[in-house]
């Protein structure tokens, strides 16, 4: 049974008002203006009140049977937090000490504060929330504070009190649901969880929501962290991107990482740091001539297995490789190398783990309590109530917060579909449909074009992209149009069905024709990426070149003419670290990519080639400045079904400058193959992915070849072309 008493309540660690008896109070003393001073230490055998301005310490009494210590101060006639003073402590444990009194200090979060919390528009949530080195009337300490509405009493604990909850229980600052308190003498360093009472009577314990550093896992205690302490050298990119109107007509080719995999230590099982992979993986993505990187969530996460898509701490960089600063050096190395850093970041679900946010208060707070909402079966994870403004504020302070805090140039929302749909993975009778019947989830819809309403607005030249697998209509139209306001949507529907072709054999491609041609009919209804993604090497999918149907030799030519196709179709490019040189086994995150594969052949000739197809797209713009825009592409021939060949031209905004692609998807050599161009030359050889120096058979048309003055597919000239088996050439006019 719960106590009454508070102060048998604070004995038993339930009382939800600790300041109401503890630190000092008004009082009376024989008729005269006083206070009483009241502190609960369970670890002191002895308290004595230092105060200067009393001119003598005082002892404090302990209450009978309690570890309530108290004394009156006669004669103070100022107010309660005017009385400076220190404890003097006798350690149960043998020594003595003085420290500050946590409960003598007043409140620290306003009302303006709490009332953005409630409202959904606290958008730097954790400023106000979490753990704060300050100093307050010159007294050094942290100010912890987290919302948990539904505690009945809640706690900070660490190192430096025990882990007992009973020693630092908050203020609880109604009608809001935050506790806060300030406790002196902790700093920078310092390991903590908050501990919760429920309502029914549980006690546990939590890492902090907005913690800025955690635990190395499987430990998961939050880290009182001081940031501002790097000093950037990242200044020139941050002004150029603040100034940009956008990337849709700019050369964007993203190299997909995970940090824990892309390589390791010497001896195959440390982990690099941030600060080695700036020094050898910023250098290597610059020279292959990619954008960006992008890297799988580096949010905490207790799991490794969920390759950082279940997490923990959405305001914390996974101190498996070190801490925010060196994640800081990271992102700096990128920038000053000229590539941009993007994040996949995970608002649509988080894990059960008994430490997070799951039922954090003892209810379902972040999460819906009906499990038909608020459960995502199909990873065993939960479900963010969108609908819930202090949720709103939370997630949309996260993703500002990498935008701004750790200068990340944009992020891609993992999982956008399972947030649209209620029904998503679902049968009849396992969701709740919306107030007007539907299967469209309107809370989260509403958010999503909140989150890219406010990156587009406060952080100009940002990105965000969305990994959605549906037809949702405007997934990348703004707001104001009706669109969910993303800058992309990745092309799943390209990406499954150019896959599908390529693992067929040649013999049967004919048939198939239609995979290679369809994402033409929808190019322009999004602004999309085309992405060669994590998930398609994984979960016995095998590598991408491993898909490829033939002998060694065949399956190496099918994946460069696949390359091809993939930077000269209209859209911007992704692809996941290993796919660039051909790695044979799939993606292991618990192993690094296998690069002693570089060195063979034909591995070697593949990274040349995606090295040299990035240069090609950075500096032709016919690949990238019409990506948009039908006026940038235009078939030649798209109905060859029966040579399984496709043509066509990519044009720049000058319609002089266009390039002519031709791919030859069967392991036939094809002489004299006709293809009209709109003018009389030369036209170069740019690539032919069955270069020698690629691995290749070396076959083409010695560089160059000139125009016949004879129509061809409606233009008045020719080029009379080799086809190299299973290839792409790109050529351009001299």
């Amino acid at each position: 049974m719960r106590p009454t008493d508070p102060v048998a309540a604070l004995q038993h660690g339930t009382n939800a008002d600790p300041f109401a008896v503890l630190g000092p109070h008004r009082a009376a003393a024989d008729g005269r203006p006083s206070l009483v001073v009241r502190a609960f230490r369970p670890d002191a055998e002895r308290v004595t009140l230092v105060a200067p301005a009393l001119g003598a310490s005082l002892d404090m009494a302990r209450r009978p049977g309690t570890d309530l210590f108290e004394a009156a101060v006669p004669g103070f006639a100022g107010q309660p937090h005017e009385l400076a003073y220190r404890l003097r402590i006798d350690w149960k444990t043998g020594g003595s000490g003085e420290v500050e009194d946590p409960y003598r200090f007043g409140r620290i979060l306003g009302d303006f504060d709490l009332h953005l919390l409630a409202e959904g528009t606290a958008l730097r949530l954790h400023e106000a929330l979490g753990a704060h080195p300050i100093e307050v009337g010159g007294v050094a300490g942290v100010h912890f504070a987290v919302w948990a509405p539904n505690a009945q009493r809640v706690s900070v604990v660490g190192q430096f009190n025990g882990w007992d909850g009973r020693a630092h229980p908050m203020r609880r600052l109604l009608p809001h649901g935050v506790w806060e308190i300030f406790i002196p003498g902790v700093g920078p360093g310092e390991v903590y969880k908050f501990e919760l009472r429920s309502k029914a009577g549980d006690v546990f314990a939590k890492a902090d929501p907005c913690g800025l550093l955690f635990e190395t896992p499987p430990r998961s205690a939050s880290i009182v962290w001081r940031p501002g302490q790097y000093e950037w050298g990242d200044g020139g990119w941050m002004e150029r991107r603040a100034a940009m109107n956008g990337w849709l007509d700019r050369p964007l080719s993203v190299y997909e990482v995970h940090l824990g995999s892309w390589a390791r230590g010497e001896d195959g099982q440390r982990f690099l740091s941030y600060r080695e992979l700036a020094e050898r993986l910023v250098p290597y993505v610059r020279d292959m001539g990619f954008t960006h990187v992008e890297l799988l969530p580096v949010m905490e996460h207790p799991f490794a297995g969920s390759w950082g898509y279940q997490v923990i701490g959405f305001f914390a960089p996974t101190s498996r490789f070190g801490l925010p600063d060196d994640f800081k050096a990271f992102v700096d190395a990128c920038h000053q190398a000229g590539l941009g850093v993007l994040l996949d970041w995970v608002p649509g679900h988080f894990p059960k783990d008994a430490h997070g946010l799951a039922r954090f208060d003892g209810t379902a707070l972040y999460e819906h309590e009906d499990p038909r909402k608020g459960e995502q079966q199909d990873w065993g994870t939960l479900i963010f109530n969108y609908g819930r403004h202090e949720v709103r504020s939370f997630l949309l302070s996260s993703a500002l917060f990498w935008l701004e805090r750790y200068h990340v140039d944009g992020l891609r929302v993992d999982a956008v579909a399972s947030m649209l749909y209620l029904d998503y993975s679902r049968r009849e009778g396992e969701w709740i449909p919306n107030q007007y019947g539907g299967r469209e989830n309107i809370e989260a819809i509403d958010f999503l074009r909140t989150l890219n309403t406010l990156t587009h607005g406060e952080q100009p030249g940002t990105i965000t992209a969305a990994e959605e697998s549906t037809a949702w209509p405007g997934v990348s139209r703004p707001v104001h149009l009706g669109g969910l306001g993303f800058t992309f949507k990745w092309n799943m529907g390209w990406m499954h069905d150019i896959l599908s072709y390529m693992q067929q054999d040649p013999v049967y491609r004919r048939w198939a024709h239609n995979q290679l041609t369809f994402s033409m009919l929808y190019a322009y209804h999004e602004n999309f990426v085309l992405p060669f993604s994590h998930d398609e090497v994984v979960h016995g999918k095998g590598s991408l070149i491993g898909k490829m149907p033939g002998d060694s030799w065949q399956k190496a030519a099918n994946l460069r003419a696949l390359y091809g196709y993939l930077f000269t179709h209209p859209g911007k490019k992704l692809m996941f670290m290993g796919d660039e040189f051909g790695q044979w086994p799939e993606w292991n995150h618990d192993g690094g990519l296998e690069w002693a594969y570089v060195e063979q052949a034909p591995h070697r000739g593949i990274r040349r080639l995606v090295g040299d197809l990035n240069g090609l797209y950075r500096r032709e713009a016919a690949l990238f400045e019409l990506d948009y825009d039908p006026a940038g592409f235009q078939w030649i021939d798209c109905n060859d079904n029966e040579n399984s060949v496709v043509s066509f031209m990519r044009r720049a905004r000058d319609v002089r400058d266009f390039l002519v692609v031709v791919l030859n998807l069967t392991p036939v050599v094809r002489h004299g193959y006709v293809v009209g161009v709109p003018e009389a030359g030369v036209y170069r050889e740019v690539i032919n992915t069955d270069a020698e120096i690629y691995g290749g058979s070396n076959q083409g048309n010695a560089g160059a070849v000139e125009t016949t003055a004879a129509p061809a597919h409606g233009h008045p000239y020719r080029l009379e072309l080799l086809l190299p088996p299973l290839s792409c050439l790109v050529l351009k006019k001299s």
